[in-house]
């Protein structure tokens, strides 16, 4: 377990910074909370024009796999340690172009602008959810540049004590669109008396299913392209009971393995989680500019292809 340097109530930005032993997956999470609550909007912001694909896909189509291969950036607007996407989005979106090419043995390319929509905190908040939303009209911000570049957006969730499902219907004029999808980070799901960073949250298959039971209606409602739904997971202890995650109609569900450390540990973490994956589920692989680079160099595009299941999403923070 990493033991935590300094005052938690301060030092909650990068957990990993104080650790005096190794990362390790079975720790709490490594990406704390970035510091300060994310200003809301005062009023709805406009949703940016239409993506040039209409209500396809950004780059033809309306199903994703086989024919996509996905890599993501992730990111907070201002908090460089949550992931490349703080700024300077245009010059981030050319280089996971390139990136997402590397990856492509095969397939096309899609590349995948990840937003951290909704941050954990590791103080109480006006409300005492101990999260912190961005307003609309960063994620407006978010979504141009995504269309710009024919890229699909996901808006990702660090709940805190809220619940998930209204952290996920809050968003929903965003995810009517046919290029915006979700993400959720179960790690940061803490309980009523629990702080993020200080303990793993978790999640259920079955609370999983009913996000992408909702995500399903919006596709079918709206007549939308498949909806990338991605849950992230460092450790078996996060998700209990997830066989009762099932397939829903145009909803592509993703398990995104994010095991932190050197390589040998991170394809330990990836062979435990996905072993069993549910029929419904897709497999996808977490890396940490980071984290990772503490205990060796960052794996290649080559060696991340290697494994099997093939991650057929690969993120980047």
């Amino acid at each position: 377990m990493r033991r935590v340097c300094g005052a938690v109530a301060v030092v909650l930005l990068a957990l990993a910074a104080c650790s005096d032993k190794p990362a390790s997956t079975d720790a709490p999470p490594s990406t704390a909370p970035a510091a300060g609550t994310p200003a809301t909007s005062p009023s709805p912001s406009p949703i940016p024009a239409p993506p040039p694909a209409g209500n396809d896909l950004p780059r033809g189509g309306r199903v994703i796999f086989p024919k996509y291969q996905l890599v993501a950036y992730v990111g907070l607007p201002g908090s460089p340690a949550l992931g490349p996407l703080d700024k300077d989005l245009d010059a981030k979106a050319a280089r996971l172009e390139k990136l997402a090419r590397s990856y492509a043995a095969g397939r096309t390319p899609l590349p995948v602008m990840e937003l951290i929509t909704v941050v954990a905190k590791g103080s109480r908040g006006k409300d005492g959810l101990y999260r912190g939303r961005i307003g609309d009209a960063r994620i407006a911000e978010y979504l141009t540049v995504a269309r710009k570049h024919k890229m699909l957006l996901l808006l990702d969730i660090q709940p805190g004590r809220a619940k998930i499902l209204p952290e996920v219907k809050r968003l929903e004029r965003w995810l009517k669109e046919p290029d915006v999808g979700l993400a959720f980070d179960p790690e940061w799901a803490v309980g009523p008396n629990q702080v993020p960073g200080r303990v793993f949250g978790h999640t259920t298959g079955a609370e999983l299913d009913s996000i992408a039971a909702y995500l399903s209606g919006l596709v079918r409602a709206n007549g939308l392209p498949e909806k990338v739904f991605v849950f992230h997971q460092l450790s078996a202890r996060i998700v209990t009971n997830e066989q009762a995650l099932r397939k829903h109609p145009g909803v592509v569900t993703i398990k995104s393995v994010d095991g932190i450390g050197n390589r040998a540990d991170k394809l330990k973490t990836w062979a435990k989680l996905t072993t069993k994956l549910p029929p419904a589920v897709h497999a996808g692989f977490k890396l940490f500019y980071t984290e990772d680079t503490r205990h060796g160099p960052l794996m290649t595009p080559a060696q991340v292809l290697t494994l099997r299941p093939r991650p057929e999403l690969v993120v980047y923070e």
